[in-house]
Order: structure tokens, then sequence, then C-alpha cells
């Protein structure tokens, strides 16, 4: 049995969440209330002690950090698609994994914080970030299906979700063509399955 804790509005939660629908693996949603700090109980904290969703419990093999998840899910239940074995794939994917827990999570991912859960950046600084970022996103993908080429891997996942809602925190993505053309492919394959939208920023 395989047990994801997280909350429905976590990009984070996500991307783990449709990762495991797009490996047709069954689970368990189990949400966990952030208002109520359930994610700094002492339960929680054995689990993850940083106190942090989302959290992997597979059958007692439990993982935290929404990127180390995806790897071992990869490793674990797939032959290779998804975390490319050759040593240049591979690496080409790591470095959109750490794009995502960086500049992703620092722009696009920073900017919905401030409208959907109210936290205290500077929303226009944050904004000018998204779209630098988002600008050199759409430049890469202009001779690409995918990220790191014309299969989708594991840093397809882990960067969908913060920029396929970054309009919820007032950043718009109709400048990047190539960028909403790559949103449609990977919500075109099979098991995709999206998160939960909100009525913020500029989706109002």
């Amino acid at each position: 049995m395989i047990n994801l804790y997280r909350h429905p509005l976590s990009g984070h939660a996500h991307r783990v969440e449709l990762f495991l629908s797009l490996l047709g693996l069954d689970f368990k949603p189990v949400d966990v209330d952030l208002q109520k700090g359930e994610h700094k109980s002492e339960h929680f904290l054995k689990m993850n002690p940083f106190g942090q969703i989302p959290v992997l419990d597979d059958d007692g093999t439990v993982i935290y950090d929404s990127n180390a998840i995806l790897v071992y899910l990869a490793a674990k239940y797939d032959a290779g698609k998804w975390l490319p074995r050759d040593p240049v794939a591979a690496a080409r994917t790591q470095q959109w994994l750490s794009l995502a827990a960086g500049p992703i999570a620092a722009g696009p991912a920073a900017a919905r914080l401030i409208t959907v859960f109210g936290a205290n950046y500077n929303a226009e600084e944050v904004i000018k970030r998204s779209n630098e970022l988002l600008k050199v996103i759409d430049s890469q993908l202009a001779d690409r299906k995918f990220l790191t080429g014309d299969t989708p891997t594991i840093a397809d996942v882990a960067a969908y979700s913060y920029i396929a809602h970054a309009p919820e925190g007032n950043v718009s993505l109709q400048p990047y063509t190539n960028i909403r053309n790559w949103l449609q492919r990977v919500e075109s394959l099979e098991g995709f399955i999206a998160m939960q939208k909100t009525s913020t920023g500029l989706a109002a």
C-alpha cells in the first residue's frame, strides 16, 4: 500500500500524485491539515523531521522531498523511461529537478504562495523573477517537445504543477507559446491528473 501525505493545493504534493498516476500505481492520498499544524505533529515529524509535505510511505519505506520521491518511484517502478540511465540524459534531467527546487520554487511557486496562502513576499519582485525564468524556459522548449527532449521524464513532472498554476500567482503564461504547448502535451499524457485550481490572481 502506498500512502501519500499531501495537501490538495500543494504543487509539491501534486507532482508526486501526478507521477503516481502516470505510472499507474494505486495510492491512498492522506490529507495533512496545514492550518492546524498537523505537519508539525509528533507523528508527522517522525516521517519527515523537517515538517514538510509531501511524504510517501511505500509499504513501510518512507521518503520525503517531492523530487526525491520522484527519483525513488522512477527507480523502483519504471524501466528507465522517466529517469534516463544514460549519463548525459540523467544529468539533464537532474538539471531540471534542481531548477524545480530552486528558481521555480522561488518564482512561480512563491508568487502563488502570496495569493493562495498569504505568504509575505514582495509580489513585484517575485513576478519579475518568474517572468525572467519563464522566458528562458520558453526558449529552451523552442526545439523540443518536453524539457529534456522528445519524450517526457520526471523533469516535466517536477516542473509542471507550479508553471501550470502560475496565473494563480498573477504570472501570465500568455507570452510563452512554447510553454503553453508543452503544458498541453503533459496534460495529454495517459494517466494525467490535474491539480485543484484556486480562483486567485489572474485565475480569479
